[in-house]
């Protein structure tokens, strides 16, 4: 069917494009013309240009859609050409980016009208199609859209005294992106709660509930945990987007050595992988990546996770419900008797669970999980403060990464700028050289970054490996911070050390590296 189309885009003496222009100014254009009708047809405005409308189609032939356009805008219709799968994916990030600012609807919020807020979100309706015009469902909408767009992880509904705000987390970051009347802060929840599938009479309670619903073309699951506090209930909804690709190795932020040591152990047959790090710091993403790496056909690779959040082709995987007793520690020994290759466990969180992995490691299992610990050295003491015994990790654990996520610099406004004198200094204890005077870049803001300076994030990690010396140590039951500096003293780059080498690079801030890093021992920070 392409090759047909290519070839009358030839004959008409039209446009043929293989790649899709920039959505920027399509998206203002977009406003002007419903989505319905961009889909139906086909067809889209991308730019301007030349006193030129230029259109975007994969059906160059429908002359009424074109003399819509061309009535619409009162401009004549430059066609450009593509595949309809082209086609479709521009005509998605157009209207994504032409969705309102969810600022315009606040004076459309008329007083309560609750059956209107009982109508439930149709899930398998395009949000972006959606004709709703009660404004709370619209609010709600827009603002989903907006987190969407943003690329944001959360949407917080936090209520106070006199007041009822709205915040978003992009790239780790909380912004406030609206302050919405307090008056209609009880329509608003209740609203979120249908959704959700909660009890809107409940208030008392804490409740758990998800959403499914699809915008832009894009399959969106959110969770959703609403707790009672003293001026209403709050509420946090966390978006992940199943549409969106998984990680590769190389998209880690692993240094060059690290990415290879890390290729190495994936070869193993058995042993533990741990991924430490607080909330928020990319472990399951982490996990995921490792698990795609080593998912082939000859291996049987099966998970336990609290929740299972992206679907992996190939690989089984198990969701925990303390509800009915399946925790990590049962779903773990279930797995064992399902032949597996390569196990993971979303969180090392208990004796029992820990016992089970070390166990599965020892009779030939390549096991990965997770534990909340600030740095890769204190990994070993959480397990051994857990009820391992030393001799037991001494024999079964691998290695340990430990990582934090910092915010990348927006190349379209970063400034390069000169690194201070207390920045070198400090700089001169972690890498060994000072480096006053060196080209770094600093961050400005601009519409492309919401004026933050930043426009995405990385990893930076340190990759602990259990070598014979560090065996030794806990076996002697050696302290985390003799560890680290047996590790630091071996060649081990620690957060702070990675940190600062990708803030040389013009990836990202001195700023940004303190805030996510605590001091290592061996380490000077003025």
């Amino acid at each position: 069917m392409t090759e047909d189309l290519r070839e009358l885009t030839a004959r008409l003496n039209f446009t043929w494009l293989d790649s899709l222009p920039s959505p920027e100014e399509a998206g203002e254009l977009a406003r002007r013309v419903p989505i319905s009708f961009a889909r139906k047809s086909a067809m889209t405005p991308v730019k301007t240009a030349g006193g030129l409308l230029h259109v975007l189609t994969s059906r160059p032939l429908d002359h009424h859609a074109l003399n819509d356009l061309e009535r619409i805008f009162g401009l004549p219709v430059q066609i450009l050409v593509a595949s309809p799968i082209l086609v479709t994916e521009f005509i998605n990030r157009a209207y994504e980016i032409s969705s309102g600012d969810t600022s315009e609807l606040m004076s459309e919020v008329e007083a309560p009208n609750l059956e209107s807020l009982a109508q439930e979100l149709e899930t398998s309706i395009d949000l972006l199609d959606t004709d709703e015009e009660a404004p709370i469902v619209r609010l709600l909408n827009s603002l989903m859209q907006q987190a969407i767009k943003d690329k944001a992880s959360d949407i917080h509904i936090e209520p106070y005294a006199d007041s009822l705000a709205v915040r978003m987390r992009v790239d780790g970051i909380l912004y406030t992106v609206l302050k919405p009347p307090k008056r209609i802060q009880p329509q608003i929840i209740s609203r979120v709660k249908i959704m959700a599938g909660l009890d809107i009479a409940e208030k008392r309670l804490p409740q758990d509930g998800r959403i499914s619903l699809k915008a832009a073309g894009r399959e969106i699951d959110v969770r959703v945990s609403t707790i009672p506090t003293s001026f209403g209930e709050r509420v946090v909804m966390r978006l992940l987007d199943k549409s969106r690709n998984l990680l590769v190795m190389d998209q880690l932020g692993l240094s060059e050595k690290n990415l290879h040591e890390m290729k190495r152990i994936l070869t193993l047959a058995n042993g533990i992988v741990l991924v430490t790090g607080p909330t928020g710091s990319g472990k399951t993403t982490t996990l995921y990546t490792l698990l795609g790496a080593i998912n082939t056909e000859q291996k049987n690779v099966i998970t336990v996770e609290d929740p299972v959040e992206y679907q992996m082709s190939g690989i089984g995987q198990m969701q925990v419900n303390s509800n009915i007793g399946l925790t990590f520690a049962g779903g773990l020994r279930a797995i064992l008797r399902q032949d597996p290759d390569v196990i993971m466990v979303g969180e090392i969180r208990d004796q029992e669970t820990a016992s089970i992995a070390v166990q599965a490691s020892l009779t030939g299992h390549l096991v990965f999980s997770t534990l909340h610990t600030n740095d890769s050295a204190g990994a070993l003491t959480r397990l051994v403060d857990i009820g391992v015994e030393p001799f037991l990790i001494a024999s079964s654990l691998e290695a340990v990464l430990a990582q934090r996520l910092v915010r990348v610099l927006c190349t379209h406004c970063r400034e390069e700028t000169s690194l201070k004198a207390a920045e070198a200094k400090s700089l001169g204890a972690l890498l060994g050289a000072k480096r006053e005077g060196a080209a770094v870049y600093k961050s400005v803001g601009c519409p492309r970054c919401m004026n933050s300076g930043y426009r995405g994030r990385t990893g930076i990690s340190e990759f602990l490996q259990i070598t014979d010396a560090i065996r030794s140590l806990i076996i002697k039951e050696a302290d985390s911070n003799q560890i680290m500096a047996r590790a630091v003293a071996d060649g081990m780059k620690t957060l702070r050390t990675d940190g600062m080498e990708k803030m040389l690079a013009g990836i990202t801030t001195i700023d940004e590296v303190l805030r996510v890093t605590d001091e290592n021992p061996g380490e000077e920070i003025v």
